[in-house]
């Protein structure tokens, strides 16, 4: 039986900064015996990542020896590449990325037009890949890239075409899998998990998780909901209701949710689910 890990031609591997993408990375280092010549691990830094998230980007290449390029995405007009290649230390954190791809596109993202993963994370490395000759076009660099989709997440699998990329997937590598593996290693995200998924992984308040979610982030930490509301605040100033002015109208503003959180108010149903996308875990 094939190994899905075995890398034979020019590949990128997507890592989001979550455990499932580490594990992928550490299934492939195994596989080959370490990191083929052929092949690049990237990571696209939205700047609204949290800052264990970074640390834990940096703890697998200083571990495991294998380089990770960092990227983010930047508008046009500073740079045709649309893209800049930083590091742990030079890494936004203010959302500067998510910021600058809202600004140009003049509206927010909601959960039919999800741009900002095309944008910041899709399209970036694909950028990157075509930049180093990797890739002969942005289309192939989407193509090449292997995404962290485990085989209990049927819905984000349906939507790959070619399963060979994603290989957890591909050798049945659940969730329970994963958290047994990071159980037993020297380090880990320092982010808690709930029912398999860290709460504030990714982008930390990102619209596609659940409301609740979302709401107790918002009454643990505040700040949080600084910068969304701060984006709704521009898109409500653009003035394009056709697109919407709120991240999700089926839900308040995190400006409302802030207040609601400052008052101690229950606002939502524990049984929500996430909304499948493909930044990762």
């Amino acid at each position: 039986m094939r190994d899905p890990f075995k890398i034979t031609e020019p590949t990128c591997i997507s890592f989001s900064g979550g455990r499932t993408s580490a594990y992928m990375l550490w299934r492939v280092l195994q596989s080959n015996g370490g990191l083929p010549a052929e092949s690049v691990v990237c990571f696209a830094n939205t700047g609204k990542e949290d800052e264990a998230t970074l640390r834990f980007v940096k703890r697998c290449a200083d571990e495991w020896s294998v380089p990770i390029v960092w990227l983010e995405y930047i508008p046009h007009e500073q740079s045709r590449q649309r893209f800049r290649i930083v590091n742990f230390e030079a890494a936004s954190r203010h959302g500067e990325p998510f910021e600058a791809v809202i600004r140009a596109k003049q509206y927010l993202p909601n959960p039919v037009t999800r741009f900002c993963t095309i944008e910041m994370k899709i399209r970036t490395i694909a950028n990157y890949l075509l930049s180093v000759g990797i890739a002969e076009t942005r289309a192939e660099g989407e193509r090449i890239s292997w995404v962290g989709i485990r085989a209990d997440e049927e819905r984000r699998a349906a939507k790959i075409d070619d399963k060979s990329r994603i290989p957890l997937y591909a050798a049945g590598v659940d969730v329970h899998q994963i958290g047994k593996f990071w159980a037993g290693q020297p380090f880990d995200l320092e982010l808690d998990t709930y029912q398999g998924r860290t709460l504030s992984g990714n982008c930390d308040l990102c619209f596609l998780k659940p409301a609740n979610q979302i709401f107790t982030l918002i009454q643990v930490q505040p700040e949080r909901a600084d910068w969304w509301a701060k984006m709704e605040s521009f898109a409500a100033s653009v003035g394009n209701k056709a697109s919407g002015m709120i991240f999700r109208s089926d839900r308040p503003s995190y400006a409302q949710m802030a207040k609601f959180a400052a008052e101690q108010r229950r606002l939502f149903n524990d049984e929500e689910s996430p909304i499948a996308c493909f930044c990762g875990d």
